[in-house]
């Protein structure tokens, strides 16, 4: 035992790697140990394993397996020759027990170098990959080169001499001694000791070569030793003389479609692929494998480069529709404003010819916007694996497409990522696939990003990241064929890293030699991928020449052939629009009182025994029952009783934003807390009837942008769904603009397809600040496509359907109620945008009797004044008309003031589409009066600048002036009592009856 005390004290002092790598762990005999038994076994570890454990020992016996504490201890025991003492002393000694002192601690310290050295290429071997096809640029921005992986290879591919290994204290006498490896590789294949030079060589082949791994930052280590096995085992990166032809057919078709293109319509942009051709087979070779696996439906997104082949020879859009969007007499699309071509997308299902299995391919259109698509591709996945029943993910799928550029410096990448193992919004893995053009339009990466790699973000998650030559394409297969595998092994991200170029620039019409001039120069000089691979098939008599020369002349015939159905017949290129409703009309929003009552009932109860709830919740629950006794509902129960009653009739609901459970404001509570058992809930909604569609509410992640995303692509898959995002506060908005204004506003104009989201934007002048006040309905309003100086012919549904949004600010609970149920009653679909209260919430006044909810009762455009002023409309004096909160602000006052009789007020609930009908009526019921739009917003923001010309247009002799808080450049004062005084201030214009007289419009 003296011997082992020595070589622990001799590592002590010379191995500083021993120290940082064992640190504090408590050691598992079970770990490194072939045998997987409980007991010690010094035959099933690896030397180095035992070294390291005995010396954690001598630290601290806590830092081993109980196990082999007592192993140490009865070793280390006085007078003891215990046969595991010798045993051990053997190997730590490396099988030279007649050897000295100093040999044996050499042995040992060359066994650890070597362990070190191997675990060196797994950590940092992508860093000297050979992965730039240009040979002039390193794939990563890491000022650190590790110079202690850089090696002398000779032709011949092997190891000549490695003049640096001094850096692990070993010699190049070493190279050709043989040392037993570590089970955390797989180099060895089934040898377990190999030459020095040889472990060199296959670490080389396997770490540094056109591939570069990066995994070792995953704390799993199955999912580590899978990605070992999948790139160490030797020759595992072989393909059959078949699986080389399937690539090269693949190469031609994706080259060949884009020279083409180049030659037929040189002047025309098409953000073609041309130096990443290879993305074509590489996303094949994705979806062959999924489909193996048992993915039925693959659903993609991706920018604009490449999007045009991946349409064609991804997707088999038939190319004759391709050509026809360059075709410059193409008329218009029937609906709406269309889109550039390389924006569209498309859906197909055929036949994968190497699988001979059914897919469903689905690319989504989306704008130039980069990686804002990316949300709503994992929404509109997930809701695909939710109406299957798939909850593992095993028969749906999304892949992503991304810039490099983009990829770094979108935020919403992030938000993306974050998205992906959260319980509602994970769609079991993504495969990631980044063009990495090392370049982004004109910007150099060192100028573009603050990580090494651009892929560096999905490290996250944890997520594998493959770096690969874009010009060998059996690299690039291999990496995508064990991406493919490890999602449907692991169902976690992964990430491809196709480090290509762009051999022109940015589209065809830029110069690049601009602000490029020697990558571009280089790029001249590169030779075509297609080329390159076609000449080493045919060195290696996998193909002849003339078997290549009739590939690429057989798809040259096809694509002469679509030219020609060109000229007979074009098609314009969108989705197929959903066509206009049988029926313009929209039945009852109302519901049986026994309905009412039964939800009303369920959502003042817990459903399950035994469920300790807050005492303060009791009370909540208390007075959702006592409502329901007395037949009114509050905000919270409305909201409850239109899910619960969608519920009933077979529609999925989905709320999702941050803290909906509960509520930001807490008063929905839809999901209650055991407050003994931790972890327990329960979903009352999900209790109310046998055979019930599903009720999902999830909190989501700190996030606007990349949630709205999603919860829109989620609403995409199915029109027999409520999907609902709510904002913690409606200003929040704010950062998902993109979404709002590419996807929402105008994604029915640009792609023909109809989108039901609900966006609930809590919004009110309370006080709270400039950033709790104001959902900015301005932003909604102008964006809304109704004319202001076009009085509709019809209205209520036909107008509905000929928006692109309504956008609704209900003052009641019953009307929030009906809109609610409108959405899905509706014989098409919308987004709908609704300002949603804060104060009115729990306002005693803001109550809704059972009536205005029972069959026959429906959505009101607007709420007439139903006080003393409407029975003798010919003596009003003024007709206030408002929206929202505010009315019960002026309905407090104008009690105050007692002029019920001589003031009108008049709710306007749906805002967009405007009710220019019965506006009109209105106006013309109180003819004697003078107009006015009284709003709590300042007046360069609300609603004002919307009304004034569409009252203009209902009645031009009869001006409406503007009440409210003056022009500002903040939403809301930051200073309650400044808030106070001008609430006054407008109130007591609202109702000073003398202020207006004389004055001309």
């Amino acid at each position: 035992m003296s011997q082992l005390r020595s070589l622990a004290g001799a590592l002590r002092s010379s191995s500083q790697w021993m120290r940082g790598h064992v640190g504090r762990r408590v050691f598992d005999p079970r770990r490194n140990c072939s045998s997987g038994a409980a007991e010690p076994s010094l035959a099933a570890c690896s030397s180095s394993y035992v070294v390291e454990m005995y010396y954690a020992w001598l630290e601290d016996h806590k830092n081993v397996h109980e196990s082999w504490d007592a192993y140490f201890r009865n070793a280390q025991a006085s007078g003891s020759e215990a046969t595991g003492e010798k045993r051990l002393s053997a190997l730590l000694q490396g099988r030279a027990m007649s050897q000295t002192p100093a040999m044996s601690e050499k042995v040992v310290e060359d066994h650890l170098a070597v362990h070190t050295l191997i675990r060196a290429y797994q950590v940092r071997g992508h860093h000297v990959a050979r992965l730039d096809p240009l040979g002039i640029l390193t794939a990563d921005l890491d000022s650190f080169v590790p110079s202690d992986l850089i090696t002398s290879i000779d032709k011949l591919e092997r190891v000549r001499m490695c003049p640096l290994l001094g850096s692990y204290g070993l010699e190049e006498s070493d190279l050709d001694k043989s040392f037993q490896l570590p089970l955390t590789t797989f180099i060895g294949g089934n040898e377990s000791t190999l030459p020095l030079r040889e472990i060199i060589h296959r670490l080389e082949t396997s770490y540094c070569g056109h591939t570069g791994v990066e995994f070792m930052f995953i704390n799993n280590m199955e999912q580590c030793q899978w990605i070992r096995q999948k790139f160490e085992t030797p020759g595992i990166m072989t393909f059959s003389d078949r699986e080389k032809r399937t690539l090269l057919a693949r190469l031609v078709r994706s080259t060949r479609f884009e020279d083409f293109l180049a030659r037929k319509w040189s002047s025309e942009k098409r953000f073609g692929l041309e130096g990443c051709e290879v993305l074509i087979p590489a996303l094949k070779m994705i979806i062959d494998k999924s489909s193996e696996a048992g993915v039925e439906s693959v659903i993609m997104g991706m920018p604009h480069r490449g999007r045009l082949n991946v349409l064609a020879n991804v997707v088999r859009k038939d190319l004759d529709q391709i050509f026809c969007q360059f075709d410059p007499k193409l008329e218009a699309a029937d609906e709406g404003s269309g889109d550039v071509k390389y924006h569209l997308g498309m859906y197909h299902e055929r036949i994968n010819r190497e699988t001979d299995k059914n897919i469903t391919l689905s690319l989504m259109a989306n704008p130039s916007h980069l990686e804002a698509v990316d949300p709503v591709v994992q929404g509109k996945t997930k809701a695909e694996q939710f109406y299957r029943g798939d909850t593992e993910g095993r028969r749906v799928m999304s892949i992503l497409m991304h810039g490099d550029a983009a990829f770094a410096g979108q935020g919403v990448v992030y938000e993306t990522f974050h998205l992906s193992e959260l319980p509602s919004y994970t769609t079991h893995g993504t495969i990631h696939v980044v063009v990495n053009n090392q370049i982004g339009f004109t910007t150099d990466p060192r100028m573009a990003r603050s990580s090494p790699y651009p892929t560096d973000v999905a490290r996250v998650v944890n997520a594998p990241i493959f770096h690969v030559n874009a010009d060998d394409p059996e690299a690039v297969m291999y990496v995508c064929k064990v991406a493919a595998e490890w999602r449907n092994t692991f169902n976690k991200d992964v990430v491809i890293d196709l480090v290509c170029y762009r051999r022109f620039g940015h589209n065809e019409m830029d110069e690049p030699m601009f602000t490029q001039p020697l990558m571009y120069k280089q790029i001249r000089k590169q030779e075509h991928v297609l080329k390159k691979y076609a000449d080493k098939l045919i060195s290696e008599g996998v193909v002849t020449l003339q078997e290549f020369e009739v590939c690429v002349s057989l798809y040259g015939n096809l694509i002469t052939v679509s030219l020609c159905k060109v000229k007979i017949c074009c098609f314009p290129d969108f989705f197929k629009p959903d066509g206009e409703p049988k029926s313009m009309s929209c039945p009852s929003t109302g519901l049986n009182e026994e309905v009412l009552r039964h939800i009303g009932e369920v959502a003042s109860s817990v459903p399950l025994k035994d469920f300790a709830i807050h005492s303060g919740l009791s009370r909540i629950l208390r007075g959702r029952a006592d409502m329901v006794a007395k037949r009114t509902m509050d905000w919270a129960l409305a909201e409850y009783v239109a899910f619960g009653s969608l519920l009933k009739d077979g529609i999925h609901v989905r709320l999702s934003g941050q803290d909906v459970e509960r509520g930001t404001f807490s008063h929905r509570h839809h999901v209650l807390h055991d407050q003994e058992v931790d972890k327990r809930f329960c979903i009352p909604m999900n209790h109310l009837w046998l055979n019930q569609a599903l009720y999902t509410v999830c909190n989501s992640s700190l996030s606007e942008y990349g949630v709205l995303g999603f919860e829109l692509g989620f609403a995409m898959a199915s029109p027999n769904a409520l999907v609902c995002w709510e904002a913690q506060f409606g200003d929040f908005q704010n950062t998902a603009q993109c979404i709002i204004d590419q996807f929402i506003s105008a994604g029915q104009a640009k792609w023909v397809r109809h989108n039901g989201i609900v966006l609930l934007l809590p919004h009110g002048m309370e006080g709270m600040g400039p950033e709790h006040s104001s959902a900015r309905p301005e932003r909604f309003l102008q964006m809304s496509k109704d004319d202001p100086d076009r009085y509709p012919v019809n209205f209520e549904v036909q107008q509905l359907y000929d928006c692109n949004w309504i956008v609704v600010n209900c003052s009641t609970p019953a009307n929030y109620f009906h809109v609610l149920r409108r959405q899905i009653l509706l014989p098409f679909r919308k987004p709908l945008i609704i300002f949603t209260p804060k104060s009115l919430l729990r306002l005693p006044e803001a109550r809704s009797s059972f009536d205005e909810m029972i069959t026959g009762t429906k959505f009101l455009r607007i709420i007439p004044d139903g006080g003393p002023a409407s029975k003798h409309p010919e003596k009003v004096k003024r007709v206030i008309f408002c929206t929202g909160k505010v009315y019960y602000e002026l309905a407090k006052e104008r009690k105050r003031l007692k002029l019920e009789e001589d003031v009108a007020i008049v709710r306007l609930e749906q805002i967009s589409p405007f009710p220019f009908d019965l506006i009109k009526a209105e106006v013309e019921k109180y003819s004697n009066a003078e107009l006015i739009w009284c709003q709590e917003e300042h007046k360069n923001m609300g609603y004002y600048d919307y009304i004034r010309p569409r009252f203009l247009t209902v009645h031009s002799k009869n001006p409406i002036w503007y009440v409210g808080r003056d022009p500002a450049a903040a939403p809301a004062t930051g200073n309650k009592f400044t808030h106070l005084a001008e609430l006054k201030r407008f109130l007591d214009t609202a109702f000073n009856l003398e202020a207006f007289k004389g004055r001309s419009f």
